[in-house]
């Protein structure tokens, strides 16, 4: 059986190990700085090139105009281009530009070289239970994202 404060204790762990990883690659990355929110549409930009401001509002769980706000942010920072979608005019298509490709891959190589450094500090016990946790924490983030599709 697991303890009452599992969940609250497992969600301040993830968000912890998030904020911290975060300060340090921000800090270390070139400018322009960009914000959590910035980086998350991007990744999602790169992995779906001509998506939607809808779908990808719909995609990170943000109000549409939110994510134009920071398609605005991305644009002015060179970091992704808004064209017309074809189909429906009224409609923009957000590709990346070359810079954000690069930009995520160092942000992604500096990231594991974070978390390598660091988990390489830990005793094999504690490698090893992080290892094993990566499937569940996988399945878990999966419940979330099915959830949030679903309202």
């Amino acid at each position: 059986m697991e303890p009452e404060t599992f969940p609250e204790d497992l969600a301040d762990a993830l968000v912890g190990v998030q904020r911290l990883m975060r300060r340090r690659l921000r800090r270390e990355m070139p400018d322009p700085r960009l914000r959590g929110a910035e980086v998350e549409l991007l990744r999602l930009v790169v992995t779906r090139p001509g998506i939607g401001i809808s779908d990808a509002a719909k995609d990170l769980g943000l109000a549409a105009n939110s994510v134009s706000t920071l398609v605005n942010q991305l644009v002015q920072a060179g970091c992704l281009v808004r064209e017309t979608d074809l189909a429906d005019r009224r409609a923009a298509r957000l590709l990346p530009t070359p810079a954000a490709g690069t930009r995520l891959r160092e942000w992604r190589r500096r990231r594991a070289d974070l978390v390598r450094r660091h988990v390489s500090r830990l005793d094999e016990t504690d490698r090893q239970a992080l290892h094993a946790a990566i499937p569940a924490l996988l399945r878990l983030a999966g419940t979330l994202h099915e959830e949030a599709e679903e309202t």
